[in-house]
Parts: structure tokens; sequence; C-alpha cells
């Protein structure tokens, strides 16, 4: 299913005080890094997603996967799209980066998914109807934000 056609499910965002061009690779570094940990990979074989392993360029661009996720589409300093799907949903995270001042940012992280069947309806309920994938969501921005701060810092 491509993204366009999943039912959005939420999105976040976060004000960053660093410009695009440091939030960019903070971003695709922080992503990398959490989801190739050995537990995101056994979670990934686990469920069942098409994508169980950290494979193909770094830093990541279209064509790479992390645990769970395939980079469909890599617009460096603006947009990041993450597919995947297991037995349970198919999916996709989209990030989005916008520069909206001299040395500031913007960074959105938009959800889609479909949960199919009885079962797809349980793990929704576990996954997002619990709040887990709203904190999962917020630390990878709060990550993102801390480290491209830091790094303009420097």
């Amino acid at each position: 299913m491509q993204t366009a056609q999943l039912p959005h499910i939420d999105e976040h965002a976060t004000a960053i005080a660093a410009g695009v061009d440091v939030v960019w690779p903070t971003l695709v570094e922080t992503l990398d890094q959490a989801f190739s940990r050995a537990v995101t990979a056994s979670y990934a074989r686990a469920v069942g997603c098409a994508d169980c392993t950290a494979s193909g360029p770094r830093p990541l661009v279209e064509g790479s996967t992390i645990p769970g996720f395939r980079v469909v589409a890599a617009i460096p300093a603006r947009e990041l799209v993450l597919e995947g799907h297991h037995r349970f949903s198919s999916y996709a995270l989209i990030f989005r980066l916008e520069r909206v001042g001299s040395g500031r940012s913007q960074l959105r992280a938009e959800s889609r998914a479909v949960f199919p069947g009885l079962s797809g309806g349980v793990y929704r309920l576990l996954i997002i109807g619990t709040g887990g994938h709203t904190v999962a969501v917020r630390r990878l921005l709060s990550a993102t934000r801390r480290r491209s701060e830091l790094r303009t810092r420097s």
C-alpha cells in the first residue's frame, strides 16, 4: 500500500534552534541509532517485519533499511519517508523538516497506518491506544532536537 493511501494516525512537531543543514544529518543519525538496536531487530522479527536488519547505504538514503522500515524517499533537509509492514499492520512514518527562521527549524513526524482484521485491531489498541506510539515518536523528535541544538552550540 502506498503511503498516501494509508490512514492518518497522528502528527507531532518540535521547534529546533538549529538550521535544517544541522537537523537533517542529526535526524538521519538519530533514527539509524534508535532503530538499529538489538531489541528493535528482535521485535521486528517477532512481529514479522519485512525489514528486520539495518542495510544499505549510510547515512540513510532511499533504499536503506532499519529494523521495521525501508527508506522510500529521502530529500535532504526536507523530507524522509519510512515505510514498513508486518503481520498486523502496514505503516509509514514521514518526517518533514522546514526552515522557520535564521538558524531555526521545525521537525514534524506524521504517522500513517492500517491495521487489518481482528489481530490488527488488537495490535492497534496495544500500540496506538496505550499511547506507546506517541511516547516513542516524541522521544525521537526530542532526541533529534537536543542533538541538533548541541551541535549548533559546539
